[in-house]
């Protein structure tokens, strides 16, 4: 098998049918976590990952479903499923009685158990294992502990977990634990497998609304009590103008290297009426980054600014104080730099910032599905999770449309 994500992403270029998001982040990583809407080609991904490893290996796998009849219908006998995927002497047989399914060359085995039984997981020893539809699972953090548990086979054994996502607590923890890698594919990444009217079908219904960002962009999406609505980021898709008046990069500063992501965010604002009251923020980029060095992530700091061309770097201190400045200097910055306080919590912070989406006076340009999602889930996450994308989001608007000089005004005609 190959060592380097560049060279596992070799080995699968020239399959037609596999999209990018589709493909495992190279090969050493502990858990995978796929999110994808409903057709982004989620089970197909699972069984194409545990197929390539079953062929070549006398591996022992788990196959885990929200039921044994999903385990079978889905990821087996399904159109995309395991079973679809092999030919000739390296196509699986299902054996109904031990409830698994053989790769007879390779001498491969899984075994399928169902979420409605975790204790099923207990004894059973596994080199990896593909668990699918996480968020449909009535225990999952106890089905998820016993099957890793399981996972202690071979030198380096591996989960993949695909699901549509949803705001619940075990996936949220699932994604911040270390060794956890993520990739997101929305329905109309895998367009080249649906029937045209699908797509056009599912706009025409949801566009716009959680639904639509939940279920087809495979987001992560709060449904009570959120500030950022999915129709309002949704709303906010456009290009960037030819001239901004001040560009901003705002930093939240990790407090380890090991936990936390330093947030990272470039936006830039304008007046296309030529005053202040119709100004408009532009997000123009999302270099959040995690487990790098503060002289790591304070060079992607200066990396990002000279990219955007920034006027100002503005950073939470609260953490770091004065340190923030002097790893950005080391750096080898050139930008001015402001650091700033927090002095009222997340949400009451991002409020404003929020009000401001729902007028339409935030455009972002590009697609940056990580912040959005966090956008949309800050103020009900998780203990202990941060959402450092979103705080950055929060302080670059804040700086460019919020913090302006109060009191009467000359303008130069």
């Amino acid at each position: 098998m190959p060592e380097t994500e560049a060279e596992w992403r070799r080995l699968f270029k020239d399959n037609p049918d596999l999209v990018d998001h589709q493909i495992a982040p190279g090969v050493r990583w502990r858990t995978w976590v796929m999110l994808g809407g409903r057709g982004s080609g989620k089970t197909f991904a699972g069984a194409h990952w545990l197929h390539e490893k079953a062929k070549t290996s006398d591996f022992t796998f788990a196959l885990v479903g929200p039921a044994l009849h999903d385990v079978r219908e889905v990821m087996v006998e399904g159109p995309s499923g395991l079973k679809a995927l092999g030919e000739g002497e390296d196509r699986p047989r299902w054996e109904a009685g031990r409830k698994r399914l053989v790769w007879p060359r390779s001498g491969a085995v899984a075994y399928a158990f169902s979420a409605e039984d975790p204790d099923s997981l207990r004894g059973p020893q596994f080199h990896g294992a593909w668990a699918d539809e996480f968020c449909a699972w009535r225990e999952p953090e106890r089905v998820l502990s016993n099957l890793r548990f399981g996972l202690r086979r071979g030198e380096a054994p591996q989960l993949v977990v695909t699901t549509t996502p949803r705001p619940i607590a075990a996936l949220k923890r699932l994604l911040s634990e270390p060794g956890t890698r993520t990739t997101r594919g929305a329905t109309h990444a895998n367009a080249a497998n649906l029937p045209p009217v699908y797509l056009a079908h599912l706009r025409d219904l949801y566009a716009g609304t959680r639904l639509e960002a939940q279920e087809m962009e495979g987001l992560v999406v709060e449904s009570e009590g959120a500030l950022f609505r999915a129709e309002d980021i949704a709303a906010a898709r456009g290009e960037r103008p030819e001239r901004l008046e001040k560009i901003i990069v705002a930093v939240d500063p990790p407090i380890t290297t090991t936990g936390d992501a330093c947030g990272i965010v470039a936006a830039g604002r304008a007046c296309p009426r030529g005053n202040d009251d119709g100004a408009i923020a532009y997000v123009l980029a999302d270099r959040s980054v995690r487990g790098l060095t503060p002289l790591g992530w304070a060079r992607r700091v200066v990396e990002t600014a000279e990219m955007v061309g920034a006027d100002q770097i503005v950073a939470e201190a609260n953490q770091g104080g004065d340190m923030v400045r002097t790893v950005l200097e080391q750096a080898g910055c050139r930008t001015r730099v402001r650091l700033v306080h927090a002095s009222r919590g997340k949400r009451a912070r991002a409020e404003p910032v929020a009000a401001l989406y729902e007028q339409g006076r935030v455009v972002h340009c590009g697609r940056f599905n990580a912040l959005e999602e966090e956008l949309m889930g800050l103020g009900s996450e998780a203990p202990g999770h941060s959402p450092d994308r979103a705080d950055a989001l929060v302080w670059a608007i804040s700086q460019l449309m919020l913090d302006r000089p109060a009191g009467p005004r000359i303008r130069l005609i």
